[in-house]
């Protein structure tokens, strides 16, 4: 599924490949300095918009499977080893399954999923009582693209806290249908695709607490991601850009900021008030 797009970002592509087209952090000329203005102004933009309390926690990425396999490869190679447990759901989309799939099938890990009640909600005792000691990382859906179910991801993100896990929501269905607040569901990271929420495809986005982000090591190698380059090796650049190698899809980005602002000008609140 995905949103049809309103006027207000289809003319916010257009007027940017008309007037300020020209690559971001790349250079000093009018037309670079406009273009990394706007793109940054966009992550500031979806920080605002999930109430992010830093808006270098965002990082852009192509979208909301590859921001979960971002986390995978990063966080989750460098802290999840044998013996450990990822615990899912059965109503997670397979973006949500198939990345930690494979992470258990390298490290040796064990999945496992949280069941469903007969009204086809999610079964949040015996959930619960999958979460122990032993697990490291819980993968949760917001809303589920299936059923249409609200999960209680405050609930289950005191149950994660109160055993050291971590937890990772898929905000997918919930960033353009409601309210969503990264500072108080408790989440660690949360991913979201802006297709979904009245933006361009190509472009979603990784919010993930500061901590956690600077602690992991780099998804992937190339310009940008960079701090200094020698023969012998490299360092990496902070927090977002530590996660946003080679060139962005900077257009796409800004027309999301501006699907932000559409939605914010209905009104969060109003638009899951006309839904529920």
């Amino acid at each position: 599924a995905t949103s049809q797009k309103p006027r207000q970002v289809l003319e916010e592509l257009n007027r940017f490949y008309g007037s300020d087209n020209s690559n971001v952090h790349r250079g000093m000329h009018t037309l670079s300095m406009r273009s990394t203005e706007a793109f940054e102004g966009a992550r500031k933009k979806v920080a605002d918009f999930v109430n992010a309390p830093d808006v270098h926690e965002i990082i852009f990425t192509r979208n909301a499977t590859e921001a979960i396999n971002l986390v995978a490869r990063t966080w989750g190679a460098a802290n999840i080893a044998s013996g450990d447990e990822i615990v899912l759901t059965v109503m997670e989309h397979h973006s949500n399954l198939v990345p930690w799939q494979l992470l258990a099938e390298s490290t040796g890990a064990t999945l496992k999923f949280g069941r469903l009640r007969s009204n086809g909600t999610l079964d949040i005792d015996h959930f619960e009582s999958l979460i122990t000691e032993r697990t490291k990382l819980v993968g949760l859906c917001h809303v589920s693209n299936v059923l249409g179910c609200v999960n209680p991801i405050e609930r289950v993100a005191k149950k994660c806290q109160s055993v050291d896990a971590k937890l990772l929501v898929d905000a997918c269905q919930s960033v353009p249908h409601m309210p969503v607040n990264v500072q108080t569901l408790g989440a660690d990271w949360l991913v979201a695709s802006s297709h979904k929420m009245c933006g361009p495809t190509g472009i979603g986005f990784l919010w993930g607490r500061a901590e956690l982000l600077r602690s992991s090591p780099p998804f992937l190698g190339g310009g940008e991601m960079i701090d200094e380059v020698k023969l012998e090796g490299s360092t990496y650049n902070d927090i977002p850009h530590r996660f946003e190698a080679g060139t962005p899809a900077f257009a796409e980005a800004i027309a999301l900021g501006s699907a932000c602002d559409y939605l914010q000008r209905l009104g969060m609140d109003a638009i899951a008030r006309r839904e529920h």
